[in-house]
């Protein structure tokens, strides 16, 4: 049995995967350990490649998924799939450096911790060659992250950790599994304060592939915090849902107002037509980023926007019709409609995520 496992997630990184297990094999020579790619399925054959560097080495595993997309549940999925005492995170792309790796290791040990981080932000670290607008977000990133994690960590952001598998035993039914930054959700997600402890390291320049780094991770990120500040209350895809319907609402005025004032048209003829084209938009924002793992392409959107439209039509007229109960019975006109509109909201969420976006389905690529 390894002593410690590494965990790499790949996203169409076949030709990062065996330097680095080189470079990795390099660095840990006094070290039992074994590596398991975890790869979602990648296009460029990854998962293959592992498999046939595995051949000739048994320290490499490879788990590779099907219909399931998400750095975070991969991390977790490849740990989970490890009998070692000691777990490793690391990114395919060789920007992590490979070498802190004993010292971290060694730390975490001597020290009994549950958690040493590689920090980018410590007087050791360096951010080396990101940009400028990538070093803005990630302190962004780091500042949101103080409301959740209540540890005085200077890297949240970091994908790359060794960790002790109890910490990992006493967490993981804890996890929300959103999005990209495991190492945030770990720590949100502990029961208890987290024994942890840095070592620097200089970020480095990546040598092929993309940055993950888009406006996709950066609402996997948000969605991550306000998943663990609702504290699983309220479903994080509904806060979504509801957030494109209120923007909806503010667009919807305002086409109306259009519709009567530069139009001239009746205020029916506004109202039908402003409903018509909010409809399809809040249709398409849903599809793109409230169900974007299970989002529809081609044919399906005609499809599915039918159904949208009819789901919301009802959903529009049980609002009024509780509304108008509510109201009749001597409630308040402002409590009878917010009561209105959040049956209906209720109503069109549930409604249009089993049958418009089916989220019992396999889920879709987040690319």
């Amino acid at each position: 049995m390894p002593e410690l496992s590494i965990i790499v997630p790949t996203f169409n990184e076949s030709t990062n995967i065996e330097p680095l297990f080189r470079a990795l094999d390099a660095s840990l020579n006094k070290i039992d350990f074994e590596v398991i790619f975890v790869d979602d399925d990648s296009p460029d054959g990854t998962a293959h490649l592992a498999r046939c560097l595995a051949q000739s080495d048994k320290r490499i595993r490879v788990l590779q998924r099907i219909h399931r997309k998400g750095l975070a549940s991969a991390v977790v999925e490849g740990m989970m799939s490890s009998s070692a005492p000691y777990l490793a995170v690391i990114d395919a792309d060789l920007q992590h450096d490979e070498t802190i790796l004993p010292k971290m290791f060694h730390k975490l040990k001597t020290e009994h911790l549950d958690l040493v981080i590689a920090s980018r932000n410590t007087d050791q670290g360096s951010m080396g060659h990101f940009s400028p607008r990538r070093i803005v977000l990630s302190n962004l990133g780091k500042q949101l992250s103080r409301s959740i994690c209540h540890e005085d960590i200077s890297d949240p952001m970091s994908g790359f950790f060794v960790m002790d598998r109890k910490f990992l035993d006493e967490t993981v039914r804890f996890l929300s599994m959103t999005g990209f930054k495991i190492l945030i959700d770990l720590v949100s997600s502990s029961p208890r304060r987290v024994r942890f402890a840095e070592v620097g390291y200089e970020f480095r320049k990546r040598l092929s592939g993309d940055s993950k780094l888009d406006i996709v991770v950066g609402l996997e990120y948000l969605k991550l915090v306000a998943d663990r500040l609702l504290r699983g209350w309220v479903p994080i895809n509904y806060v979504l849902f509801s957030a494109v319907g209120a923007v909806g609402v503010m667009l919807h005025l305002t086409l109306v107002f259009l519709f009567l004032q530069v139009f001239g048209l009746k205020f029916i003829g506004a109202q039908a037509a402003s409903s018509s084209i909010v409809i399809a938009i809040n249709f398409l924002l849903n599809n793109s980023l409230t169900f974007r793992a299970y989002r529809l392409r081609g044919l399906s959107i005609l499809a599915g926007l039918t159904i949208f439209y009819l789901a919301c039509s009802i959903g529009l007229l049980t609002n009024v019709w509780v509304a108008g109960t509510l109201r009749s019975g001597g409630v308040p006109w402002y409590l009878a409609g917010f009561v209105g509109i959040a049956i209906g909201s209720v109503w069109n969420y549930w409604v249009t995520s089993l049958f418009v976006w089916r989220v019992n389905r396999p889920r879709r690529s987040v690319a």
